[in-house]
């Protein structure tokens, strides 16, 4: 799979995997000083390009381990999602989920992106569901 990437931004990093075995390419802030994200705040950091995704497939959007454990940011949303009509700039939007200030250096890397297809579904609408054992039970209500 091939996606064009535009560098909007001579100082962007083209997203890179870690190692071979790697099953996300790492995002790199494009910023040109240290950007600080309060307690409890989210910041859009800026990648410095755009991309062309071929059509049936989206690019999602998740947190870096280290990142999340070692400073406690986290992509805000769970999950970020790039649709393949989209040709702006990628933005993260990190959430400090820490009480202390955290800070992003310019190059570090912050997020990894995965890319896989996806099924469009046609809801069709009905008064009746079939019948499971389970039912409407939700929230734990499988076991323990």
């Amino acid at each position: 799979m091939k996606v064009k990437i535009k560098k909007l931004n001579d100082n962007a990093v083209i997203p890179i995997r870690g190692s071979e075995e790697a099953a996300g390419n790492d995002i790199y802030a494009c910023i040109t000083e240290e950007a600080q994200i309060n307690p409890h705040e989210t910041v859009k950091i800026p990648t410095g390009f755009a991309t062309e995704i071929p059509n049936g497939l989206v690019a999602l959007i998740y947190s870096r381990s280290g990142m999340a454990t070692k400073k406690g940011l986290v992509v805000c949303q769970g999950v970020g999602v790039i649709d393949s009509d989209y040709r702006g700039e990628w933005f993260i939007p990190l959430h400090n989920d820490t009480n202390n200030i955290q800070s992003v250096q310019p190059n570090e890397r912050i997020a990894q992106v995965i890319f896989t297809d996806f099924i469009v579904p046609e809801f069709i609408e009905t008064d009746r569901l079939l019948d499971t054992e389970r039912g409407d039970g939700g929230f734990g209500s499988t076991g323990k």
